[in-house]
């Protein structure tokens, strides 16, 4: 009984007897939580206009990051590489849909996927052979984002706040706004949404299946370069991003693989319940459950609400 008592109730005592450091911890976890969202969001793009899951996205951020600090590097100014590197993410939406997409138009689902498995790998022996695989720095510097920390006394402490915590919050909460609105009410998300429902009915009103797969994927390029920028400044730019970005997949389950509500609130639902797992039940079960605690929630969502929180239920008739 004691044990028990120890891992299931002295986290909350704890939450009730330090509101200072319960709210640091939220704090963080809804940053990381936003972060999380906009990985999620390139996937829900690519689903909605293609029906194509792509397994790249999170490989994409890796190498929109790798671009821009590699670019850099070899002695292109910064906003002058950033310029470059969204052309390249251009460059590489439209490699993709002439290359993968095109010729697997109207193929079984598990095939486009399988596409995208393989860009997965070609991304990475790309970015290794060209950047390296070393760790790289990002240049938060350069790109004028803000250092340091903001510290406020309240509730019976302190709570700091990193400033670039609050930039990629803003951000984050203004590109997913931003493309909410533009699925919603352009010409061109209206199209998105037709493609996404029917690629035959698309195709027979007049809409270039060929230029909305390359303006989505451009989307999710630009989409992966922000959320690169942010967590490469977070830690170090590499290949061990990747594993971060796959925590977009339980974020997904969480949200449904078609809503852009349900990856900010998957996101949310994962970034903060992971950072709260971790601080407060993590040291009484031995550390280290920030790796399994997203594939966790994933499961049970699996077993009891599959479509997610805002998922449609697909019914399909034999």
């Amino acid at each position: 009984m004691g044990p028990l008592y120890q891992i299931f109730i002295d986290p909350f005592v704890q939450m009730g007897t330090a509101p200072d450091l319960l709210v640091q911890t939220l704090w963080e976890g809804m940053v990381g939580g936003m972060l999380y969202a906009l990985i999620a969001l390139g996937f829900v793009l690519i689903f909605k206009a293609s029906g194509v899951f792509n397994f790249a996205q999170g490989i994409m951020v890796v190498f929109a990051a790798l671009t821009l600090v590699g670019l850099y590097n070899v002695g292109v100014p910064a906003f002058l590489a950033l310029g470059l590197t969204i052309a390249v993410m251009f460059g590489l939406a439209f490699v993709v849909e002439r290359l993968v997409l095109r010729p697997l138009v109207n193929q079984p689902d598990i095939i486009l996927f399988m596409a995208t498995f393989g860009l997965t790998y070609f991304l990475i022996g790309a970015g290794e052979f060209v950047f390296g695989g070393d760790p790289k720095v990002m240049i938060t510097e350069q790109l004028f984002l803000p250092k340091g920390a903001v510290t406020y006394k309240a509730l019976g402490g302190i709570i700091s706040v990193q400033k670039l915590d609050v930039a990629a919050a803003v951000i984050a909460s203004v590109m997913v706004a931003g493309l909410a609105v533009f699925f919603s009410k352009t010409r061109i998300g209206r199209a998105l949404r037709a493609v996404a429902d029917s690629h035959a009915a698309a195709l027979s009103v007049g809409i270039s299946l060929e230029q909305i797969w390359v303006i989505v994927w451009f989307a999710a390029g630009l989409v992966a370069l922000v959320t690169g920028i942010f967590w490469g400044a977070r830690s170090d730019v590499s290949f061990a991003l990747d594993v971060i970005a796959l925590k977009a997949l339980p974020v997904l389950i969480l949200g449904g693989l078609t809503s852009i509500p349900g990856a900010i609130v998957g996101g949310l639902i994962i970034g903060i319940g992971e950072k709260m797992w971790e601080f407060y039940w993590g040291p009484l079960i031995g550390g280290g459950t920030d790796a399994w605690f997203a594939y966790v929630i994933a499961l049970v969502f699996l077993l009891f609400k599959p479509q997610g929180l805002f998922g449609e239920k697909i019914i399909e008739r034999v």
